[in-house]
């Protein structure tokens, strides 16, 4: 664990900027992850089986390299913590309305709401305070909402009975607002010191678990009734709280899953005969990992989505502030940011008694310093590579990939986090990491600039860099619609006043794989006929890569590699295409054949599956050329057929041709050289994509007129 100096978050569309003045440590949740983090390699395999199986099946298709490189990227990455929080509005997003600078509001979200000075928020993740709120109870926002959302799936009653099973802080809480509900409770928990505050301050019982005749005591309280609902709110891997759920609750009884519990009940005699209901609580409420919601804010209209996570933080929010209920008791301890760290070992060791445990920041010292340095002294090179953007992909095969040259430095790394920034800038010894695109784009002393960001500002910052007479590495794709294209097409074109046209490269790895380049010597050239098969695997369809506005659809997003692939191996370009799909109530279109015809009368099919299944290897492609025969499986082994015995090739591990991607566009840059993939290529294979969704929806053949 350690404090870092980290830039600021960058304020992206939809979003608030807010200093921090508290924010509130959970001690279940951030407990778990610290104690995790702080278990060695085994340890940490044990607790965690299925990436374990995940690990494994990257080794099996992707070798012991690949596999090294996604593990320690996940290791060695620093990970915020923290997810409620309470501040001030220093900035706003331009398309935000209902916030202004100066307001006071509560925060929430993982990886938004961060024990940070400075974090950026979504509107919808921020609900603003009254001018007089206090920070320190508005900061128990999250958890208010968590609580609020289990009670709402347990539709209790005035006047009907709720057992809560767990008394941490969450638990707490929701018995807090259970009895501002005219609510009866009983709370129950196996730490007597969490019991005996609940018998205090907010249950009408409250007993240990291990209580001498409990489950009657209960009914005896209940007049023999039973409890109307239980909310577990406990955290454990015994299945003691839902089977003792079953046996407190009343018949055709409720029974709520906030907290981290096993759900494998026993089905008789209470849940069977009973004919008992469990429910799923979903974190904040509605909205929650909806993209659309927490990302773009687009809300869910109250008449018919009553409390959403917004909502159900408004609502906690007023119940503090109008003194509904009154969580002042729980804050048992306030750390300042610089020692934080004593917070956790108090967790962790459990050497006193403790409920909530908030972070205060200092607000004294208010400058907002966007450019950290991490690493100085580095001599000038000819290749002075800054990066925006900097997750998965990047850190797995472009970064490590760079060589290591005297001629090559690495500038700045620019990410939407500040932690993700500071990450990427120790590992790889950039000079600085900032949250100012301009210390980029606007720099004399970067020349090169490699952009690996989500997929709808690729465009954006293309155009920003060719503007600035950088060479441009983008990761595919290289837009998202024919505009923005057409915008590229006229800068790229227009002749340059001072030096030679930049670079620009669009990651079109598979052309430099080892295979590739076999193939290509073997196949000949002439007319081909060419087959590309992708067993592709589902992805979700609220994941951003499906999103049209954000990933553009895995056409434009992932199918531009086979259209390029097939490009470069056959030598011409794209002129017609024709394309089908499978019918998707979703519309997602990504289990499609594609027949593509190119100017040298090469024809080729790509079959791009999304419903198949994942033992099988996930690319295969056939080349028939003038006798001659090509197969290349999943880039780990090529066979070719004619004029003599089959000549056979196989790769320890697969290689899709990250690395001499890498290599030869930082080769060109160094030596002045032209873009190792000609731009009249990435252009049409750009519209190819876009011709794809064209022919589609139209059901007919599109020709491409592409330039040449």
């Amino acid at each position: 664990m350690q404090i870092l100096e980290v830039a600021p978050p960058v304020i992206g569309p939809g979003m608030v900027l807010v200093r921090n003045h508290y924010s509130l440590i959970s001690a279940g949740t951030e407990g778990s992850t610290v104690t995790s983090a702080r278990k060695n390699l085994l340890g940490k395999a044990k607790e965690r089986p299925q990436q374990v199986k995940q690990v494994l099946e990257v080794l099996r298709q992707q070798g012991p390299v690949q596999t090294y490189r996604a593990i320690m990227k996940k290791l060695d990455s620093y990970s915020p913590l923290g997810y409620s929080s309470a501040g001030e509005v220093i900035d706003i997003a331009s398309n935000v309305r209902g916030f202004a600078v100066g307001d006071l509001v509560a925060c929430a979200g993982v990886g938004f709401a961060s024990h940070a000075e400075i974090v950026a928020v979504p509107a919808n993740l921020c609900v603003k305070l009254l001018h007089d709120a206090d920070l320190k109870m508005a900061a128990y926002n999250t958890l208010g909402a968590i609580a609020l959302q289990g009670i709402r799936q347990a539709d209790l009653r005035f006047g009907e009975t709720c057992a809560v099973i767990g008394l941490g802080l969450l638990g707490q809480i929701t018995c807090l607002l259970l009895r501002a509900s005219g609510i009866k409770v009983v709370g129950i928990d196996i730490d007597p010191h969490m019991v005996e505050t609940a018998s205090k301050q907010c249950a009408d019982l409250a007993f240990t678990r291990d209580e001498i005749g409990l489950p009657e005591k209960i009914d005896e309280f209940t007049g023999g009734i039973g409890v109307d609902g239980v909310i577990i709110a406990a955290a454990t891997h015994s299945a003691d709280p839902i089977n003792f759920a079953g046996r407190i609750a009343r018949k055709k009884g409720k029974v709520v899953i906030v907290g981290n519990v096993p759900t494998g009940f026993d089905r008789d005699p209470y849940y069977y005969r009973k004919e008992l209901e469990v429910r799923m609580s979903c974190s904040y409420g509605p909205g929650r990992y909806d993209l659309n919601y927490e990302e773009k804010g687009i809300d869910y209209p109250a008449g018919y989505v009553r409390w959403t996570e917004n909502r159900n933080m408004q609502a906690f929010q007023e119940a503090v502030h109008s003194g509904k209920i009154d969580i002042n008791y729980l804050t048992t301890h306030t750390f300042d940011l610089d020692n934080a760290a004593d917070a956790y070992n108090l967790i962790l060791s459990k050497s006193e008694p403790f409920l909530g445990i908030l972070i205060k920041y200092d607000l004294q010292n208010k400058q907002l310093i966007r450019k950290i340095i991490t690493n100085t002294g580095r001599a000038t090179g000819s290749v002075a590579i800054s990066f925006v953007g900097a997750g998965s992909y990047a850190m797995s095969h472009l970064l490590p990939n760079i060589p290591k040259d005297s001629e090559i430095v690495l500038k700045g790394i620019l990410t939407s986090s500040g932690t993700s920034s500071r990450t990427v800038a120790d590992k790889f010894k950039f000079e600085f990491c900032t949250s100012d695109e301009n210390d980029i784009f606007n720099s004399s002393e970067t020349n090169t600039v490699f952009i690996a960001t989500r997929h709808n500002s690729h465009a954006p910052y293309v155009t920003t860099a060719l503007r600035a007479g950088k060479n441009v590495f983008v990761e595919k794709p290289l837009c998202l619609t024919e505009t923005e294209l057409a915008e590229i097409d006229r800068i790229y074109r227009q002749p340059t006043a001072n030096g030679p046209q930049p670079l620009l490269m669009v990651g079109f790895n598979r052309r430099f794989s080892p295979l590739i380049k076999i193939l290509k010597e073997k196949i000949g050239s002439g007319p081909m006929a060419m087959l590309y098969r992708i067993n592709a695997g589902a992805i979700p369809s609220e994941s951003w890569i499906q999103d049209k506005e954000i990933g553009g659809g895995r056409i434009i997003g992932e199918i531009c590699h086979f259209v390029d692939l097939l490009t470069h191996i056959n030598g011409s370009l794209p002129e017609r295409v024709f394309a089908s799909a499978v019918p998707d109530p979703l519309g997602l279109s990504d289990t499609l054949a594609i027949n593509l015809a190119f100017s040298n009368g090469s024809i080729s099919t790509i079959s791009y599956y999304a419903n198949g299944a994942k033992s099988m290897a996930k690319e295969y492609i056939e080349i028939y050329c003038t006798g001659t025969i090509a197969v290349l499986k999943d880039f780990k082994e090529l066979e070719v057929y004619g004029g003599g015995s089959p000549i056979r090739k196989k790769l320890l591990n697969q290689d899709k041709g990250q690395e001499g991607m890498v290599k030869a566009f930082v080769e060109a840059v160094r030596m002045g050289k032209r873009a190792p993939i000609d731009y009249n290529e990435i252009h049409a294979v750009t519209v190819a994509t876009f011709k794809i969704i064209e022919s589609l929806k139209s059901g007919n053949s599109v020709r491409l007129g592409t330039a040449q």
